[in-house]
């Protein structure tokens, strides 16, 4: 009676297991300083990316959860943790803030659970702290840096000074960016680290401007790129002659501050919604939904919770080790982007060089960039003979 008991137990149990829904994990920040970079935008990007896979995957339903995880990693460990091990979460996606990102791979690197970053840029995720089961679906530190750094300093920006967000992602940013710098001839006369979402900027830029270089670098994201742009015109920088480069800026920003405050400005981008019929016919179904136009990070959200849909149905199981080797083995061809995932797990793609555009050039609303020129994937991202992730065989 035991053992019929127990047989009965387990049958019942894999049954519920097969019928439970695939839960995929939208973890960000939804009410500080990245809250437009990702934020609620990421969580309706992977609900209209279920919604086009039809709702269901192995013949289960598919469940969208999201939280916000404040910007601080023991609250996103203890997310994902929860998540993981009592609510059956299977992927995580986005995870926007490099510390963040790094601690809930480490996480799901031990359960053998997939994570999707779309929102974090450390080049760490695909070098020192790689997984197999850890993917890069968006941009990172060596892309923005090669992509907006080459241009300025091939335009004659030689002398730069940076303001660097006092994290993972603002270190990382800041050296790969000298790499850039110092390859072009060029030379960094200085830095300086700030707090994360830092509402004053005043002595920072202050230091920038006694440096006297033709170039200030914004190696920072969100409301903190927002904040230093607002603070440099009050300073009236860009009048005295220095440069502004934002290195992480998503059209949210541009929007927040306005054509006038942002004109000129050059940057570094995976996506841009009008950028041709597919990403214009996508952008306004999201425009729909959420009143604003994408960004990247939301644009990127859909595209990897798709792809590893496609994934999953295609390796006929959940496991997530499983279903990371097949997304390895995937052509990855819709509106985002065009390539494959490497060794490292860097979805290695193209990008676009752009410029905002002056009052007088934008013709509509959200008409914000110009597309100053296309960056091919073998320059955008890091080369594989560089990098120090154990999964790349020499």
């Amino acid at each position: 009676m035991a053992l019929a008991a127990a047989l009965l137990a387990g049958t019942i149990s894999a049954a519920h297991a097969q019928q439970a829904p695939i839960k995929i994990g939208v973890l960000n920040d939804q009410s500080a300083l990245y809250a437009d970079f990702g934020g609620k935008g990421s969580v309706e990007a992977a609900r209209m990316a279920v919604e086009d896979f039809g709702g269901k995957v192995l013949g289960r339903p598919i469940e969208i959860v999201s939280a916000d995880h404040q910007n601080k990693p023991d609250v996103a460990s203890a997310i994902a943790r929860q998540w993981f091990d009592a609510e059956g979460v299977h992927a995580i996606t986005d995870l926007t803030n490099s510390a963040v990102a790094i601690a809930v791979q480490t996480l799901a690197k031990e359960r053998g659970k997939v994570t999707l970053f779309t929102g974090p840029a450390t080049t760490r995720l695909i070098n020192e702290d790689c997984s197999p089961t850890g993917f890069m679906w968006n941009f990172d530190t060596y892309t923005q840096a090669i992509g907006t750094g080459k241009a300025i300093v091939a335009e004659g920006g030689k002398t730069w000074f940076l303001l660097v967000a006092d994290y993972a992602f603002g270190h990382q940013m800041a050296a790969d960016l000298r790499n850039v710098v110092t390859a072009g001839g060029g030379k960094v006369l200085g830095e300086v680290k700030h707090p994360v979402n830092n509402a004053d900027f005043s002595s920072f830029l202050l230091q920038a401007q006694a440096s006297k270089a033709q170039v200030i670098g914004l190696s920072n994201a969100g409301a903190d790129t927002i904040n230093a742009i607002k603070q440099a015109g009050e300073f009236r920088i860009a009048e005295a002659g220095q440069t502004l480069a934002g290195l992480v800026v998503v059209i949210s920003d541009v929007h927040s501050l306005g054509l006038q405050a942002t004109q000129g400005l050059y940057f570094t981008t995976a996506f841009y919604w009008d950028t041709d019929d597919k990403t214009r016919a996508w952008s306004k179904r999201f425009f729909d939904r959420m009143g604003r136009m994408p960004g990247a990070v939301h644009a990127a959200t859909y595209s990897s919770v798709s792809n590893y849909l496609k994934a999953m149905e295609a390796a006929g199981t959940d496991e997530g080790p499983k279903v990371a080797e097949k997304l390895r083995s995937m052509e990855i061809d819709d509106f985002f982007g065009k390539g494959r995932v490497r060794a490292d797990g860097r979805f290695e793609h193209g990008a676009l060089l752009a410029q905002v555009k002056s009052p007088s050039e934008s013709k509509a609303p959200w008409d914000y960039f110009k597309i100053v020129r296309r960056i091919s994937a073998e320059e955008a991202v890091q080369p594989l003979s560089e990098s120090k992730c154990p999964l790349v065989k020499k």
